[in-house]
């Protein structure tokens, strides 16, 4: 079989497979390789497993040359010299990061990793993982070098953001950094050296920032709500024309399947055990009970109908991972309302239509912003949204 230039491990997933279509497109022969047979079997047919914009129209247009290849078996890294790993590194029951999937899935794939070959580390990592991964072929034998490249891209926009984001490099030698270079080169980014703990950190870094000023913002709202101050107000008087204050974000659920995990690794990497991080997390994560309680005070929920629209953790995705949505469900149920759910992008059995929602609920909670809420007519009803996607921002 013929040698490809690089095997994606983790490939079809959210952060494999736009990449492994970008160095495609670039003119590489890439290798797919992913557990997940059945979403193997959807990539190869042309369907993508998640909303990506420009995705599928790339998939459709690679697929006939053959620079695609797809398998489910580890062997396939045996075909390259440059292997990337998309294995994020979990928290465990105990809220504390866990290397053990990270390890397997090594440990799978040192007996077909040839000599000389390239190992890059893509999703977020714990620090030092870079390096314990180094030390751990080291130990079996395996003649690899390793650098930590992480992803830096938004859901729905990675095409676009991966070869137009500074790309960093975390490596330990020249020899690393010059082959990892010469990887990324093709798509064009600009590339930025670091040692693996300083890329490692830059990455966890990165997203825990974004978490808590998603936490300022979410305490904002809850100082004014609680004065009974029009939110919408202070933030306009707050961001006009003020360029310093431009980046507060509105209030709205801080979910998804990277930001919490990354502030709990952040905070369980330090001594003092982050406490602005805990709080963020605190503040975040309480939204829902927010949100909750507010309406019970309000109007007890026991024998009303709530109903949720949007079940992803951001607008526009398809993703539910995290998304805080479940929980707002969970604690209504647990007040005693009867809860619908709708996603236009979320398949779930459980979910109803979005025209049953809207004329079987008491009051909405808008749980992601999608476009196609834009412009709904609510006839007056009471409404959450504090996405403010629907109009104002309101509770």
């Amino acid at each position: 079989m013929k040698a490809l230039d690089v095997v994606i491990v983790g490939g079809c997933g959210h952060v494999g497979l736009p990449l492994g279509l970008s160095l495609a497109d670039s003119g590489y022969r890439v290798g797919i390789n992913d557990i997940d047979v059945a979403k193997i079997e959807r990539v190869k047919a042309g369907e993508l497993p998640f909303r990506e914009n420009g995705a599928g129209e790339l998939l459709a247009r690679l697929l006939p040359t053959g620079r695609l290849e797809f398998s489910s078996q580890p062997a396939m890294v045996e075909r390259t010299q440059t292997v990337i790993l998309v294995i994020g590194t979990p928290i465990d029951e105990f809220m504390n990061p866990s290397v053990t999937v990270f390890d397997r899935v090594v440990d799978e794939l040192i007996p077909h990793i040839q000599p000389g070959t390239l190992v890059v580390l893509r999703s977020t990592v714990f620090p030092s993982t870079t390096e314990g991964v180094e030390r751990r072929l080291q130990a079996a034998g395996v003649d690899a070098t390793v650098a930590f490249c992480p992803e830096r891209i938004a859901e729905g926009h990675a095409l676009e953001e991966v070869t137009s984001l500074p790309q960093l490099i975390g490596a330990s030698s020249d020899e690393a950094y010059e082959r990892a270079s010469k990887l990324f080169a093709p798509l064009g980014m600009q590339l930025i050296r670091t040692t693996p703990i300083e890329a490692e950190l830059a990455k966890l870094l990165t997203n825990t920032w974004r978490y808590m000023k998603f936490a300022i913002a979410n305490q904002f709202f809850q100082i004014a709500h609680r004065s009974g101050v029009d939110y919408n107000s202070v933030l306009d008087a707050i961001r006009r024309d003020y360029p310093r204050a431009a980046d507060l974000p509105g209030p709205g659920f801080a979910a998804g399947p990277c930001l919490l995990k990354d502030t709990m690794q952040l905070s369980a990497f330090t001594p003092d055990h982050f406490p602005m991080g805990q709080a963020a997390m605190q503040i975040n994560e309480g939204m829902p009970n927010y949100i909750v309680d507010t309406l019970n005070s309000r109007h007890a929920l026991a024998g009303r109908t709530l109903g949720i629209l949007g079940m992803a953790f951001k607008g526009d995705s398809d993703d539910p991972r995290a998304s805080l949505s479940y929980k707002v469900r969970k604690l209504a149920a647990f007040k005693g309302a009867r809860v619908l759910c709708t996603d236009p992008y979320v398949p779930d059995s459980s979910f109803v239509s979005l025209d049953e929602v809207l004329k079987g609920s008491d009051v909405l909670v808008i749980g992601a912003p999608h476009r196609a809420y834009r412009g709904l007519e609510l006839n007056g009803r009471e409404v959450v949204d504090i996405w403010g996607i629907t109009g104002p921002i309101r509770l």
